[in-house]
């Protein structure tokens, strides 16, 4: 059986415990029992990412979150769906640059199944995978690319902002969906070899969190991954590192047939996981977070100058995080008046830093926002994942939320001053390219889209 260690509560972790346990090939396992609801939710973390793909190759991370549900040994076709679906459960699958996720949540009853689905295609999607399923997925991710990027109102804004923000052969210069070309050029045993490296048992995290008996959990874990083969082939992805500030800001003109112009822009923050990175969240949340920030009351309330304002961050582990500055504007209102609005409160905000008021309000949302997540068991599991693989230990989620309640108004301040400066950061603008600017429901809608696509940056499963 597994090896283990008891559950222990983690200081401010509210009474969540979780336990860790490791099978002989590899594969990490995170347990942690929750009895309110008759439910489990399994979730699976591949360490692996866009930042671990080579020019020419991109996008390869993606495709595979697909072909992951095009059938394995035992699970013929789009069975994964329907067998899930059917025991009443729900599932889906994402990537993004540091790492591409698998997870179900299922009536407790049905965990074993989750499981077998899961183990079934670790260790056997090669022997389903072919020419037709491949050529069959390939299509659905460039159809993707078209809806949710190339045609809509800002949709490459964040492929734009990410490759002016990371220099040409970073690993984070290109996003997740992958270029056209590059999908085309991808052949079969490309992605027979993507899978070989990366989706192995020592190169994953599997974390069930629910109504759940412990024991019973790790015997099917065991009985269905242990005898999976781990492989040793995976390439560390490339040095993410860069200077803490640009330099100099980058900018570009975008003109497109969009609803309003539009002012965007990246700034090179800390990278996740340290304390200077709880701080500039804070600092954005005041900043951008809502309509009771300084950027919403000045622009869209005050100043009547723009109809949509938000100021938020990208928490990226192995490379600098982005704070994603997005701004609509109003009628006929000019960019340079927005960006000189923006700049004006950036520099107020760096030469006084938050009020005590601010400071509570921002501490709150952030608290509430960790809350929601750990307070379902599919949230919950995903948490306990990501820092297990980004940071080497799931206890971390556990806690998250004590140390952006220890983080003072001068650390905020400091780190805005610091990094919140025009020198420091990508700018995108768009023009229309017609005299017709509504700032309506269609400039709604863009904004929706776009700040899911800068939120997490997460390839959503296309045959949900």
């Amino acid at each position: 059986m597994p090896m283990g260690h008891t559950a222990t509560a983690q200081t401010g972790s509210g009474g969540l415990t979780a336990t860790e346990h490791r099978l002989a090939n590899g594969l990490r396992v995170v347990l942690s029992e929750d009895h309110l609801a008759p439910v489990a939710a399994v979730c699976l973390w591949y360490d692996v990412g866009s930042r671990h793909e080579v020019k020419g190759r991109t996008g390869l991370a993606h495709l595979f979150e697909h072909l992951m549900f095009q059938g394995s040994a035992q699970v013929k076709g789009t069975d994964h769906f329907a067998l899930v679906q059917g025991a009443g459960g729900s599932l889906n699958g994402t990537t993004s640059f540091e790492r591409t996720n698998y997870f179900e949540t299922m009536p407790a009853h049905q965990l074993e199944l989750a499981l077998w689905l899961e183990a079934d295609r670790m260790g056997s999607l090669l022997s389903a995978l072919d020419e037709e399923s491949m050529e069959n997925q390939r299509d659905v991710v460039k159809n993707e690319r078209r809806q949710r990027y190339d045609n809509v109102p800002y949709g490459t804004a964040f492929e734009k902002l990410t490759a002016l923000s990371y220099p040409e052969g970073h690993p984070y210069h290109h996003t997740p969906i992958g270029s056209m070309a590059d999908l085309d050029a991808a052949t079969l045993e490309d992605a027979r070899a993507f899978f070989r490296a990366n989706y192995a048992p020592n190169n994953a995290v599997l974390s069930v969190v629910g109504d759940i008996d412990p024991e019973q959990t790790l015997a099917w874990i065991e009985k269905y991954f242990g005898s999976i083969e781990s492989h040793d082939g995976k390439q560390p992805p490339r040095d993410g590192s860069l200077p803490d500030t640009i330099g100099r800001e980058l900018r570009e003109v975008v003109e497109e047939q969009v609803p309003s112009r539009a002012l965007m822009a990246a700034y090179r923050l800390p990278e996740d996981g340290t304390r200077a990175c709880d701080a500039v969240d804070l600092a954005l949340t005041v900043l951008g977070g809502g309509e009771s920030s300084r950027l919403y009351n000045r622009l869209v309330r005050r100043d009547q100058t723009a109809v949509a304002a938000g100021f938020g961050l990208l928490r990226l582990a192995g490379a600098p995080s982005l704070g994603w500055l997005d701004v609509k504007t109003s009628g006929d209102v000019e960019v340079p008046t927005i960006e000189a609005a923006v700049d004006e409160e950036l520099a107020r905000f760096a030469e006084e830093g938050p009020t005590e008021e601010e400071m509570e309000r921002a501490q709150a949302q952030l608290e509430r926002e960790w809350l929601d997540r750990l307070g379902t068991v599919a949230g919950r599991a995903d948490e306990l994942c990501r820092y297990a693989v980004l940071f080497g230990d799931p206890q971390l989620a556990l806690s998250a939320v004590g140390r952006v309640l220890d983080v003072t108004a001068a650390e905020v301040q400091e780190i805005a001053k610091a990094r919140l400066r025009p020198d420091n950061r990508a700018v995108l603008v768009y023009e229309p390219t017609d005299s017709e600017e509504d700032a309506g429901d269609a400039t709604d809608e863009a904004a929706e889209a776009n700040a899911a696509a800068a939120g997490d940056n997460d390839e959503e499963e296309a045959a949900k």
